[in-house]
């Protein structure tokens, strides 16, 4: 049996054996294939959050050792408790016939001769040094090339010293293991691909293919939490919760009590049923102070529940989060069936209360029991939390980070009851999820249709994509929706042809209102003998990218045409001023201006007429490309 069929007999559903296989075939047999050229080949193999990357990335793993690749090296976030995970997961994937390491089994690395060799380590800079002894002082890798697997690609391997023309400790170890090799393969692993896309193509790190793969039919995700209009498992709470909850002698805040109640009412629901694991994860904020205040006062809260249990006003309170769940799951149990459950669980004390950051139980289980866990960033970045029912998020920042908050989705995945699943959240914060939500719809549609070099990462103002240490800011191109851009040294790849488009449309005060394509269309036909000045392709890439937005998906474009005009060659603006008011009219638009110029030589042209185009994006998005 081969390796990739041995590992799909431990993979349980069907759907998801298809798409392993359909990612493997995909990254081994074509884009390989075609890579093998390059000493260094770089793919992103790209997932939503918590959708099954590690099963994948496992199977590319096997179908890579069926076509030869011996050596393996699997690097993780610099954290204990996600590289144990995914050591526990490679065991249990690989039951036999492979050699899995992980940073301390230099001795077992030492004497495997005959298997194929894993090896499991987190991005840290000391590890990965001792590591690249370990390659090197084995020579292995002299005559065989070396595949290596970059779990959370985003996070830690990128140069974060790029705009300093040096290289950070990690990207240097990284880059150190691959070059030793006769020849690497770098599979780069994450949902929130912003920083790898926004690599320059200077950057060793930038990739040379991309595959996505589809979530499997059962999945939640951000279509299910943030779609709109809003779903119907967000909660809204007080905004004034996010600073109620640092004081010190402030009482348990409501909103964050109603999660704490509908989390008992839904572990008592799995409890009765048999199991013994139900999860609830409150993101408060980035301060660890803050995280162990929340968790006192979340445990206070637990031994007044049960000190009142037969307390009128109480049950009351737990009967209106019932009646809520009722609404979207009618079979769930009899209310004094299920508050006698809670009753049970806080008598039995098996509700556990866990903080989850770098000082404080950090090394404690999350896969079994009835936890609510506390935390900040930590709390992220693929640390899996089974049955997640409850969240509660409060957490803000001044300028936040696409493929931060995206991480910190983690009630997305497959095992959970989309019918009683409840997210608490300020207004403001469930509408910046859902703004991320839909730029993530569109980043995935376009590197689908066309690849990752023609994309643009696209967000609302106030939105950064990713952290800027490890984007090269000389490199990076920004397109301001709002702003009018003109070609100040328009060229005209097809006159005729465009003559041809554009009579459809006469001179006229007033705006058409045209198909985004048509747009497209005249854009193919122009561009700028000075690319710093003007690039038809970057604004056909970003219509791409609006047109991927739900709310533009059956816009219409505003187009506005005039001829016989006679503009110097080189000028600093294009518009008249009744057309500059005209078109400041419609900034939640595409607006498009053609103008058709006399062309004449005294005013520096060639003599011949052409036309000039001027293009304003819709005010309130931003487009990155590199």
């Amino acid at each position: 049996m081969s390796y990739l069929e041995r590992y799909l007999s431990y993979v349980p559903f069907e759907d998801t054996r298809k798409s392993i296989r359909s990612t493997a075939d995909k990254i081994l047999k074509i884009d390989l294939a075609a890579g093998f050229r390059k000493r260094v080949f770089n793919e992103l193999l790209l997932g939503e959050v918590q959708s099954g990357k590690t099963s994948h990335m496992f199977g590319v793993m096997a179908a890579a050792i069926d076509a030869g690749f011996y050596h393996f090296l699997l690097v993780t976030s610099d954290n204990t408790k996600l590289q144990n995970q995914t050591f526990t997961r490679a065991l249990e994937s690989f039951q036999e016939g492979i050699s899995i390491c992980d940073e301390n089994d230099t001795l077992r690395f030492r004497t495997n001769r005959t298997l194929p060799s894993l090896v499991i380590l987190k991005k840290n800079s000391r590890i990965l040094k001792k590591w690249r002894n370990e390659f090197l002082d084995s020579q292995r890798l002299k005559d065989s090339p070396i595949f290596i697997i970059d779990d959370e690609a985003d996070a830690g391997s990128l140069n974060t010293k790029v705009n300093k023309d040096e290289f950070s400790a990690i990207n240097s170890n990284l880059r150190a293991i691959r070059d030793d090799a006769n020849s690497c393969i770098y599979m780069q692993v994450t949902a929130t691909p912003q920083a790898v896309l926004l690599q320059s193509l200077e950057s060793d790190f930038r990739p040379d293919a991309v595959t996505y793969f589809e979530p499997g039919e059962a999945y939640v995700g951000g279509n299910f939490f943030f779609a709109k209009p809003d779903s119907f498992c967000i909660r809204e709470i007080e905004e004034t919760e996010i600073d109620d909850n640092k004081e010190e002698y402030a009482e348990i805040t409501e909103g964050l009590a109603t999660a704490v109640r509908h989390f008992l009412l839904v572990s008592a629901e799995t409890n009765l049923l048999g199991k013994d694991t139900c999860s609830a994860l409150i993101h408060p904020s980035v301060r660890i102070k803050e995280h162990n205040l929340i968790a006192s006062k979340i445990r206070a809260h637990l031994n007044d529940i049960l000190s009142n249990i037969d307390d009128e006003i109480q049950k009351k309170a737990f009967e209106d989060i019932w009646i809520d769940i009722r609404s979207s799951k009618p079979d769930f149990p009899s209310f004094n069936k299920i508050y006698s459950g809670v009753r049970d669980l806080l008598f039995d004390m098996k509700v556990n209360v866990i903080t989850l950051n770098s000082e404080s139980d950090a090394s404690r289980s999350i896969t079994k029991g009835f936890n609510i866990v506390i935390g900040g960033n930590t709390l992220g970045r693929g640390v899996t939390f089974p049955y997640l029912q409850t969240v509660y998020y409060s957490r803000t920042a001044k300028v936040p980070q696409a493929d931060t908050f995206w991480q910190h989705c983690r009630m997305f995945g497959y095992d959970r009851d989309r019918s009683s699943i409840r997210l608490y959240m300020p207004s403001f914060v469930h509408k910046l999820f859902q703004e991320l939500n839909s730029s993530q719809n569109a980043l995935v549609k376009q590197i689908r249709n066309k690849g990752f070099d023609d994309t643009h990462l696209l967000y609302v103002n106030g939105i950064r994509p990713t952290r800027k240490n490890v984007i090269d800011s000389q490199k990076l191109q920004l397109l301001v929706g709002g702003v009018n851009y003109f070609a100040s040294y328009p060229q005209n790849l097809d006159l005729e042809k465009l003559d041809q488009v554009m009579s459809e449309f006469s001179d006229s005060e007033s705006m058409y209102h045209v198909d985004i394509s048509i747009l497209k269309q005249i854009l193919n036909l122009v561009d700028s003998r000075c690319q710093e000045d003007w690039q038809s392709k970057n604004f056909v890439n970003a219509l791409d990218a609006l047109e991927k937005l739900d709310e533009f998906e059956n816009q219409k474009a505003l187009l506005l045409v005039k001829r016989n005009r006679a503009i110097s060659a080189g000028t600093g603006t294009m518009l008249s001023a009744n057309d500059r008011i005209t078109v400041q009219k419609y900034l939640d638009k595409i607006v498009f201006v053609m103008y058709r110029l006399t062309g004449e030589k005294r005013l520096g042209w060639n003599g011949n007429p052409l036309w000039m185009p001027s293009i304003t994006l819709p005010e309130g998005y931003t487009f990155f490309k590199m």
